[in-house]
């Protein structure tokens, strides 16, 4: 199972930090990533991470998106800082094993004045 916490809702220029968690395993995860889903708009890569800690990110939030995760990818984050109205929708934490692969439910990010 793998669920994500921390949204809310947030002013522009304010910041959040997303959690993931996979429970029910103590497999090794191959990576983690998270996708956001903005309203009207297909599910987009945000950012991830691989075994080796390598990071990539969606060209929208670099710079100001963070992934980080624990060894086993069982765990992890997304800090947004810089946040913008552009960044409100849906995000949800991807989990790919060797076999196999999972999302989570998503939590809901806002950013408003």
């Amino acid at each position: 199972q793998v669920v994500e916490s921390g949204g809310g809702l947030v002013r522009p220029g304010g910041s959040l930090r997303l959690s993931c968690v996979v429970s029910g395993t103590r497999r090794v995860a191959h990576s983690m990533a998270w996708y956001r889903q903005l309203p009207g708009n297909e599910r987009e890569l945000v950012a991830h991470i691989s075994s080796e800690d390598t990071t990539t990110y969606g060209d929208a939030v670099k710079g100001r998106f963070t992934i980080s995760s624990d060894g086993a990818k069982l765990t992890g984050n997304l800090q947004m800082n810089g946040l913008r109205p552009v960044d409100t929708g849906a995000y949800y934490c991807y989990v790919e094993f060797l076999r196999d692969s999972y999302w989570g439910r998503g939590t809901q990010v806002t950013v408003s004045s």
